[in-house]
């Protein structure tokens, strides 16, 4: 495991997030587990409307409820927790006091819903001039989409991503999980890591307005590419296929069934050298055919050489293939399924990209770090997702200076 040998690179940093489920979520988890003091506001009222996988299946173990739901325990790992019901005017005084002692205000609602709670960006830098206000939904929060409100599986309709997907002749498949959300999530860390440098260099705040749709449709660069210079549409006979290899060119390159149940191995053969190694380590009559001896007559016949490539592996388990394989110096490996990678991997366990936090009522929660080591101001992950106003007494008693007498009345009254 990686020393932590100084606070985390974003330590001092205060950010006061709106975000939810994984867009939004999922980037101030990164700026948390780098040191940044995250706390995530939320509704006592309307406990997991805003953020439904907060009580939600996949659950961590036996436990049900708001404070059982796997994907927010994950999403939301490291981060404060506090409760503000902003229909009272009260807990909207609250909130400017957070704003005024944060660097950054985060948000992913529809366009417009921080504006109509009285904090969009102008209100924001009332309390604080030089705030960073970053919000990241669907469409944007200008254009002409800007009333549109998305969910997964929409926006990544919009940004071209589900038309690409599938086997040729088949109808698009889509990609299932919201993938995409990573992509934005991604992004709205990178941006609110820049308006904060730039901050720190010249004094000033931004707002930050980021698309999920726009960011996905950094995904498709080779098809864009490809219409734009060739006038190529993504789909077309035999396009896609996500099992061949057209740009650069490799033959067999894809996926190959491997004996057992649902087992399977990757195979990419770069060019003729690497097929002259798959020749001496398949060591069977029918590589020998003068077809297959050039990348043309190998792309050629594709169809024909992927037959007789899956015909050799499907007697074969796949970590002896890919093993035969890689000494002849092919590239190759099993393909492994998610449980594999998050147990009994050596690689996954020294990279210690999935730990065990605790939280304060479900137990000890396992929860997926971030997939990069700095040697000086290494991520740390201390503890698990909020419970819902867990941190009410430290946020509104050492932050913004209420005695305990206070909060409890504003929590009896149901303001906080």
């Amino acid at each position: 495991m990686w020393p932590k040998t100084a606070p985390g690179a974003l330590a001092g940093i205060r950010i006061c997030d709106f975000t939810g489920q994984l867009a939004g979520a999922g980037a101030t988890k990164i700026l948390a587990a780098l040191g940044a003091e995250v706390i995530r506001i939320e509704d006592p009222v309307r406990q997991g409307r805003w953020d439904i996988l907060r009580g939600t299946q996949p659950f961590v173990g036996e436990h049900r409820g708001i404070e059982a739901g796997g994907s927010f325990n994950n999403h939301n790992a490291g981060k404060l927790g506090i409760t503000l019901n902003l229909r009272d005017d009260r807990a909207k005084e609250l909130l400017a006091e957070l704003v005024a002692v944060s660097d950054a205000v985060t948000e992913n609602f529809a366009a417009g819903v921080m504006d109509r709670l009285g904090f969009g960006y102008e209100a924001l830098r009332g309390f604080k001039p030089d705030i960073v206000y970053v919000s990241n939904n669907g469409f944007g929060a200008s254009g002409p989409y800007t009333s549109f409100r998305s969910w997964g599986p929409i926006a990544q309709a919009v940004s071209g991503l589900t038309f690409q997907s599938g086997l040729p002749d088949l109808p698009p498949a889509g990609w299932g999980y919201s993938f995409m959300d990573h992509t934005g999530a991604y992004y709205m860390a990178i941006a609110i890591g820049m308006a904060l440098f730039h901050r720190r260099r010249t004094g000033e705040g931004q707002w930050v307005d980021l698309a999920c749709i726009e960011a996905a449709g950094t995904l498709h660069g080779a098809a864009s590419l490809d219409f734009t210079v060739n006038g190529r549409p993504a789909r077309r006979p035999e396009m896609p296929n996500s099992n061949r290899s057209q740009s650069p060119a490799m033959a067999p390159h894809g996926i190959f069934a491997c004996s057992g149940d649902d087992e399977w191995v990757a195979i990419a053969v770069r060019h003729d050298e690497d097929w002259q190694r798959f020749i001496d380590a398949v060591d069977e009559s029918w590589t020998a055919d003068e077809r297959w001896q050039r990348l043309a007559g190998r792309l050629a016949y594709e169809d024909e050489l992927e037959r007789l490539v899956g015909k050799w592996t499907a007697t074969r388990a796949r970590h002896d293939v890919s093993q035969q394989l890689i000494a002849a110096g092919v590239p190759a490996a099993p393909v492994l399924r998610p449980s594999e990678r998050i147990d009994g991997d050596p690689r996954t366990e020294d990279w210690g990209l999935w730990i065990t936090v605790p939280h304060s009522e479900v137990g000890d929660t396992r929860v997926e770090g971030l997939p990069v080591r700095l040697s000086e101001t290494d991520w740390a992950i201390g503890r698990a997702a909020p419970c819902l106003g867990e941190d009410n007494q430290y946020v509104f008693g050492e932050v913004l200076g209420r005695n305990e007498d206070e909060i409890a009345a504003l929590a009896a009254e149901g303001v906080i």
